[in-house]
Order: structure tokens, then C-alpha cells, then sequence
């Protein structure tokens, strides 16, 4: 069984040495999405939001903390990206926003926290901006679906991809 890195032989917490580990390639693919009401969903897609395009917000607020998430979860490695992108994909049928991010690095740690960051805090954004209209948006399956580098190797999540 793996053991949890984050803590030492003692069971006190800290933040693991990746002095050693070679600086390899490495992404990591989150996604999540919201739910809404069918008129906030269309004012979204009409742009007719007051204060302004709330998908465009929406990526640039992702984009800045996928950049951040060392200065919000204690025990992350503060990380150099190289490629951040944040797609996002209206779906009327579902009442839904989805959000994909996907964040590379070259470096001795991988940047899945920073794809989970960036899909929260997306979400999150479009959350705040509709609010006024909608207070009961729920965001929901915030997950990782792929990682690729390091020694642990690549891992893909069985089943997922841009289908939430």
C-alpha cells in the first residue's frame, strides 16, 4: 500500500523533498462543472451579463490560480508553468458550464493541484458573477482526470474525460 508522503516518520507534517527527483514533462488534465438555471446559462451565452464576459473572467481567474496555488495549499511546491489552458463549454441541454485545465510544467513535481486549483476557482468565478441571478448554482465533479511524467508515471481516470 502508498504511504502518505506529507507527513514524516513521526506522522508530523511536511513538505516533501524533491531536491533528487529529475525535471521531467509534466500535465495534469482537471475538470468539474456548474449547473445553473437555463436563464442564467443563457445570459452567460448572450453575453448579456452587466458585468461583462463572465467566461472570459472565468479563464483569466483560473489561469491566476493554477499560478497561485503554492500560496493556498500549505504543503505544495511553488512551481514554474509552462502552459496553462482553461476550456470552457457552455451546454444548454445539461443547464451547465464545464471547465477543463489542463497545466504543464517541466519540473521535479507534478501540477496536479495547480489543474484542481484552476477548475475551482474558474467555477468559482462564474459563481460570483451570476450569483445575483442565480444563488442556487452548484458546482460539482471537480476531479483529476489525467497526469502524465515523473516517476510515478502516467495515470488517466477510467471513464472520463469531457463527458461530466
Amino acid at each position: 500500500m502508498a504511504e502518505l508522503t506529507h507527513f514524516n516518520e513521526t506522522g508530523v507534517a511536511h513538505m516533501v523533498d524533491v531536491g533528487a527527483k529529475a525535471a521531467t514533462h509534466r500535465i495534469a488534465i482537471a475538470e468539474g462543472s456548474i449547473t445553473m438555471q437555463d436563464s442564467t446559462l443563457a445570459l452567460i451565452m448572450e453575453g448579456g451579463h452587466k458585468k461583462g464576459d463572465v467566461l472570459g473572467i472565468a479563464r483569466v481567474a483560473g489561469i491566476m490560480a493554477a499560478k497561485k496555488t503554492a500560496e493556498l495549499v500549505p504543503l505544495c511546491h511553488p512551481l514554474t508553468l509552462s502552459h496553462i489552458d482553461i476550456s470552457l463549454e457552455p451546454r444548454p441541454g445539461a443547464g451547465a458550464v464545464y471547465c477543463r485545465a489542463q497545466v504543464e510544467t517541466i519540473g521535479p513535481t507534478g501540477v496536479e493541484m495547480e489543474a484542481l486549483n484552476a477548475v475551482q476557482v474558474t467555477l468559482l468565478t462564474i459563481y460570483d458573477m451570476c450569483k445575483a441571478v442565480d444563488r442556487g448554482m452548484s458546482i460539482e465533479t471537480v476531479r483529476l482526470v489525467e497526469k502524465t511524467g515523473g516517476k510515478s508515471g502516467d495515470w488517466v481516470r477510467s471513464g472520463s474525460g469531457w463527458s461530466l
